[in-house]
C-alpha cells in the first residue's frame, strides 16, 4: 500500500530540513509543507523552528544541570543535537561535531570509525561521520513520530516514502554511506536525489505550469548551489520532445569542498590576526570558538543589511584577561572584503582555480579546495563543457567553447545574501558579454535553505507522474580498469585500460550489456577491481576502451574481493559484462560466465560481491 506521506529530507552540512506531502487529500490540495522540529535552544527550553542545525554536542559531566536536556520524546539524551549544540559548541568546540556531511565524503579517513570531534582530547567520546549523520536522521524520525505516530504507527516516518538529498558531486561510496546512515536511523524506504536537481524541482513546484512561460527550447539553466560545506554546479537544458518542453540534466560539476565553513574560518582568521595585533594570543581551541561565532555573526549581518557590525566575545585562557574574555567586532566591511571579494572575486572566464603545491607530509583533515575563489571554480566548470563533443549535446556555447547559461538558479545558505548573488550574476554577465550573448535571467528561488527538502518532496510526486521530471541518470561516465594483455616487465605493472561500463546519463532502472566483448575474471583468490569516473568524457559509449586519458578520468577507491566458484581456485574464467543502474542510483556490474549460468555482482558503492 502506498504511504500516506511523501517525505523530503535535506541532510545538510549546516542545517537539516524535512518537508512532506499528504497523498491522501485531494490532488489539487496536495502541497509541500515543512515540518517544525522541536529542539533545545537553551537548557530546559524547547522551541520548534523549521530546521535542525546539523551539530552534535558531546556533553561533559558538568555541562548542563540535571534534567535540562529533556526532549518531548526522551528524558535524558546521550548527545545534544540542534540549536543548543551549535550554541554550546561555540563555547566548547572540542566537544562539538560539525560538518559531518563533509567528513562523509572524505575518502582519506575511515568514515565508519569514531573520529569526530576531529582532534578532540582522548577523554571526549567520539562518533563516526556515519553515526553522526544517522543521529541527525534519527532525531528527525523521533520528532516526526512524536507529532504524528504516537497513536498511529502506520504514520511513522519509517513507514513513509523518503527522498533523501546528497550533493551531486558525492561519489558512490559517499552515497552508500548516506544510505547506511539512513538505515542505521531506522529509515528503510529511502531514495537518493541530487541537491541541485532538488533545488530546481522546488522551483518547478513553486511555478506550476508557469515554468513553461519562463524558458524555451535551447535555454541552458545553471544551478549554483553553495552551502555550508560544498559548492555544486549543474546544468539543465531545455529541449523539445514531440512539441513539448523537456528538461534534461546536461552536466554535473566535480566535488568541491568549499562553502560557508571556509568563509567562517577565513573571518575567524581575520579576527585572530586583529586580536593578536592587539596583544592577545589566540590558541587553537579559541580559534575554533572564534570560527563558530563568526558564522553566527555573519548570518546576522547578511540577514540584516542595515546592520554594520556584530560583537564577538572570546573566552580567555590567561589570567591577565579582564573577566576572562576578549571582545572584538565583525563588521560589514570585513564581510565584503573576506566573503565577497575573497570567495567571489571578479575574474575572467579563463582564470582557473590554482593548484596548491602539496607538502610531503600533511595533517589529516578535511580536503578543502586549494583555491577559495568560487567564481574560478565556476569558470572551470563552464569551460570543461567545451570538451564534450557528443552529437546530441544541446549545451549553448560561446565562440571560445565556454558553456553559456541563459538562466541561473541559486541555492544554499551562502546564496541567501543578496550581495553574493549579485556578484555571481555580474561575473557571469561579463563572461556572456565577452561571448556575444545577452545577460542571463535569475530564476526566483523558493528559499535558499529549505528549497532542497521541498524539491525532494515534489520529486517524489513527479516519480508518480504528478509533476515535471528532469531527465538525469548517471551523473558521470564510469569505467572499470582492465589489465592489458602484455608480457611482464620486471618492476613495472601491466598498463591499465579504462573500459566504459556506464555512459553518462544512463537512466535509473536500466540495464546494458557490453557489446560482444569477453574478459578474464579472476576467481578463487583475492583480486583488485579498479573503478574510474569522469565528469568530462560524456560522449563515451558503453564498451569504449581507453588507453590514454590524462586528467579527464579520475580513479575511485579500489575494491578488493574474492569471487568464489566451487572447484575453481586461482583461475581466470571468460566472462561478459552487464551494467545496471538501480532505482536507488547504485551502479552494479555483473560478470556473467561464458561456460555456465554463474553470475557475480560487483557494486560500486557497498563494495561487496554476490555469488
Amino acid at each position: 500500500m502506498a504511504s500516506k506521506y511523501i517525505i523530503g529530507i535535506d541532510l545538510g552540512t549546516t542545517n537539516s530540513v524535512l518537508s512532506y506531502i499528504d497523498q491522501t487529500v485531494e490532488e489539487e490540495q496536495q502541497h509541500v509543507e515543512l515540518q517544525a522540529i522541536p529542539q533545545l535552544v537553551n537548557p530546559g527550553e524547547v522551541e520548534e523552528p523549521m530546521s535542525l542545525p546539523s551539530f552534535l554536542y558531546v556533553p561533559g559531566e558538568l555541562d548542563f544541570p540535571e534534567g535540562t536536556l529533556a526532549l518531548p520524546w526522551e528524558g535524558s539524551p546521550e548527545y545534544v543535537i540542534g540549536e543548543l549544540a551549535r550554541k554550546r559548541g561555540a563555547e566548547s568546540p572540542t566537544r562539538l561535531v560539525a560538518s559531518a556531511k563533509s567528513w562523509l565524503s572524505h575518502a582519506a579517513v575511515n568514515r565508519s570509525a569514531p573520529i569526530l570531534p576531529w582532534g578532540a582530547p582522548e577523554e571526549v567520546p567520539k562518533v563516526s561521520p556515519v553515526d553522526a549523520s544517522a543521529r541527525y536522521l534519527a532525531y528527525l524520525r523521533h520528532a516526526w513520530n512524536h507529532r504524528l505516530a504516537s497513536e498511529q504507527p502506520a504514520l511513522a516516518l519509517d513507514a513513509q516514502e523518503i527522498l533523501l538529498t546528497v550533493p551531486a558531486s558525492f561519489d558512490e561510496e559517499a552515497r552508500e554511506l548516506t544510505l547506511q546512515a539512513a538505515q542505521q536511523a531506522g529509515l528503510q524506504q529511502v531514495t537518493l536525489l541530487e541537491e541541485p536537481q532538488a533545488a530546481f524541482y522546488a522551483w518547478l513546484e513553486q511555478q506550476g505550469d508557469r515554468w513553461r512561460d519562463q524558458v524555451k527550447v535551447g535555454d541552458l539553466i545553471l544551478v549554483c548551489d553553495v552551502g555550508g560545506g560544498t559548492t555544486d554546479f549543474s546544468l539543465i537544458t531545455v529541449a523539445d520532445e514531440d512539441g513539448d518542453l523537456m528538461l534534461e540534466r546536461a552536466a554535473v560539476g566535480d566535488h568541491i569542498l568549499l562553502g560557508g565553513d571556509n568563509m567562517d574560518l577565513a573571518l575567524a582568521r581575520l579576527l585572530q590576526q586583529r586580536l593578536e595585533e592587539e596583544g592577545h594570543r589566540v590558541d587553537t581551541w579559541q580559534l575554533y570558538s572564534l570560527w563558530h561565532q563568526c558564522r553566527l555573526a555573519k548570518e546576522k549581518l547578511f540577514a540584516s543589511p542595515r546592520t554594520q557590525k556584530q560583537p564577538i566575545t572570546l573566552l580567555g585562557t590567561g589570567t591577565r584577561l579582564v573577566g576572562g574574555t576578549v571582545q572584538t567586532t565583525l563588521t560589514r566591511e570585513d564581510l565584503n572584503q573576506v566573503v565577497v571579494d575573497g570567495f567571489f572575486p571578479d575574474v575572467s572566464s579563463d582564470e582557473m582555480p590554482m593548484r596548491q603545491r602539496r607538502i610531503g607530509l600533511q595533517e589529516l583533515g578535511l580536503p578543502y579546495a586549494a583555491d577559495a575563489a568560487i567564481t574560478k571554480h565556476l569558470a572551470r566548470f563552464l569551460t570543461v563543457q567545451s570538451q564534450d563533443d557528443s552529437a546530441d549535446n544541446l549545451i549553448r556555447r560561446g565562440a571560445s567553447g565556454l558553456a553559456c547559461p541563459t538562466h541561473v538558479l541559486f541555492n544554499g545558505g551562502v546564496m541567501q545574501a543578496q550581495v553574493t548573488r549579485d556578484r555571481v550574476v555580474d561575473v557571469l554577465n561579463k563572461w556572456l558579454q565577452a561571448e556575444g550573448f545577452d545577460p542571463l535571467r535569475v530564476l526566483d528561488a523558493v528559499s535558499y535553505d529549505q528549497a532542497v527538502a521541498r524539491g525532494a518532496t515534489y520529486y517524489g510526486q513527479a516519480r508518480q507522474g504528478k509533476g515535471v521530471r528532469i531527465r538525469s541518470g548517471a551523473p558521470r561516465t564510469y569505467y572499470i580498469g582492465i589489465e592489458s594483455a602484455m608480457p611482464a616487465i620486471p618492476g613495472m605493472p601491466a598498463p591499465l585500460k579504462a573500459l566504459c561500463v556506464v555512459p553518462f546519463g544512463m537512466e535509473e532502472g536500466t540495464e546494458a550489456e557490453l557489446p560482444e566483448q569477453e574478459f578474464g575474471l579472476v576467481v578463487g583468490e583475492t583480486a583488485e577491481f579498479r573503478f574510474l569516473s569522469s565528469t568530462v568524457r560524456k560522449q563515451d559509449a558503453i564498451g569504449t576502451m581507453l588507453e590514454d586519458w590524462g586528467e579527464e578520468i579520475e580513479e575511485l577507491n579500489p575494491l578488493e574481493v574474492t569471487l568464489e566458484l566451487e572447484g575453481q581456485e586461482d583461475s581466470v574464467l571468460p566472462v561478459r559484462l552487464e551494467s545496471h543502474v538501480t532505482e536507488l542510483g547504485t551502479l552494479e556490474l555483473w560478470c556473467v560466465s561464458r561456460d555456465s549460468d554463474h553470475r557475480w555482482k560487483l557494486e560500486f558503492n557497498i563494495r561487496e560481491q554476490d555469488q
